[in-house]
């Protein structure tokens, strides 16, 4: 949990990405393989799915920021990866999504540390929100966005995890960062054997 502070302008960013990747993660612990899949909403969202694309997003922003290079190909092959990332497929484990996400995790808040949020870079097209070309930005611009995109998709997890067992995320976060039992929280405890456990 990112708790105040006064640090500097990326030391912030990095707080609040990490604060939304623990939400993330924390989805996941105490459930089974197949609620990891569970589709409980109107949408095709799953706490699995949702960790996989996260974990798709930051192996791909992790190596831009570290490159300088963005290509994103627009062909139909690169929106069907995309897609593809929303889902676990037959042959992944909400465990092994886990491993990923974590392994993931730590290059892409490294390169983050390391990124200055005043340097220039160019946003390539969005042609999902009418942009056609790319444009020039700042890295803040970019960080900012990783802040609203993981914050979305920490709020599609809490969702589903409540539809799935009542268990609120915030419950879980406090309860694997140690927090101790007191008239506002009651520590959540994983079943043996499920995810995370």
């Amino acid at each position: 949990m990112y708790t105040p502070t006064q640090d500097t302008e990326i030391a912030g960013l990095v707080g609040y990405i990490d604060q939304q990747l623990d939400a993330l993660r924390a989805a996941i612990v105490g459930l089974t393989e197949d609620q990891a899949r569970e589709t409980p909403c109107r949408s095709t969202l799953s706490i699995g799915g949702l960790l996989k694309h996260v974990t798709y997003g930051m192996v791909q922003n992790a190596e831009r920021l570290v490159t300088g290079v963005h290509e994103r190909p627009l062909d139909d092959a690169a929106y069907q990866r995309y897609l593809g990332s929303f889902a676990l497929t037959d042959d992944e484990t909400g465990a092994g999504i886990l491993a990923a996400f974590d392994e993931a995790r730590g290059d892409f808040l490294v390169a983050i540390e390391k990124t200055d949020p005043s340097a220039e870079i160019t946003e390539p097209p969005q042609p999902w929100n009418g942009i056609f070309d790319a444009r020039p930005a700042n890295a803040r611009f970019l960080l900012g966005h990783q802040i609203e995109e993981l914050a979305r998709h920490a709020g599609h997890a809490d969702i589903i995890r409540e539809q799935l067992d009542g268990t609120p995320v915030p419950q879980i976060v406090l309860s694997l960062a140690g927090a101790p039992a007191n008239e506002f929280f009651e520590p959540y405890v994983p079943n043996a054997g499920t995810i995370g456990a």
